[in-house]
């Protein structure tokens, strides 16, 4: 079998002439195209201000502004009052009579803020209950007994957060919720420290009964 050599420079001279032709299409092309720049030239522009002497005569001429008088006000104080003319002024009164102890402590109410482990002496106990509201399924159903729950008890005696240990009837309309919602209206008085109110965290059963 003949095997045939090609030497590779005989491949690339073959394609110089087509290499140059399309690479001057392709310049001509781009001038073509390519939009025209126009350079415009830079003008400078310089301003001098020169400084001019004005003769003594003249400046006599120029008259200096004119000062504003400013008004005189007389003020007469009264030493001297007779008692008739003290009764004739009304004294109004603008800050009433407040209750606020400038040294207690003011808390803030973030629900389930309140610690768990408070120490007190006197505990917290229900001054103010709300009435518990049966849900119909639930009287029907004829159920009874006790929904155990956590109460926050801040140290004005409102309600916090309420979390249920024990639950009776829990969803929409069970005895869980009726429970925590009338809960959420009682009135503590709040357990006390050291004769201070503190905040604190009390369990208690809250009783459903039919009867």
């Amino acid at each position: 079998m003949n095997k045939r050599t090609v030497d590779w420079k005989d491949i690339a001279e073959s394609y110089y002439d087509k290499s140059v032709s399309l690479a001057i299409l392709i310049l001509l092309f781009a001038f073509i195209v390519s939009p025209k720049v126009e350079v415009k030239p830079y003008s400078r522009n310089i301003n001098i201000t020169e400084a001019i002497d004005i003769p003594p005569e003249i400046r006599e001429r120029i008259k200096p502004p004119e000062e504003t008088v400013k008004p005189v006000v007389e003020i007469i104080i009264e030493e001297d009052l007779d008692s008739e003319d003290d009764e004739d002024i009304e004294i109004i009164e603008t800050i009433g009579i407040t209750s606020l102890d400038p040294y207690e402590e003011i808390q803030e109410k973030i629900l389930g803020s309140t610690s768990k482990f408070v120490v007190y002496e006197d505990a917290p106990f229900a001054i103010k209950r709300a009435p518990l509201v049966y849900s119909t399924f639930a009287r029907n159903a004829g159920i009874e007994g006790d929904v155990i729950l956590q109460v926050e008890v801040f140290t004005d005696g409102s309600v916090g957060a309420i979390e249920v240990l024990k639950s009776l009837m829990s969803g929409p309309g069970g005895l869980d919720e009726a429970a925590i919602k009338s809960v959420r209206q009682w009135v503590f008085s709040p357990a006390k420290s050291g004769g201070r109110p503190v905040a604190c965290w009390v369990t208690f059963p809250v009783n459903f009964s039919l009867n």
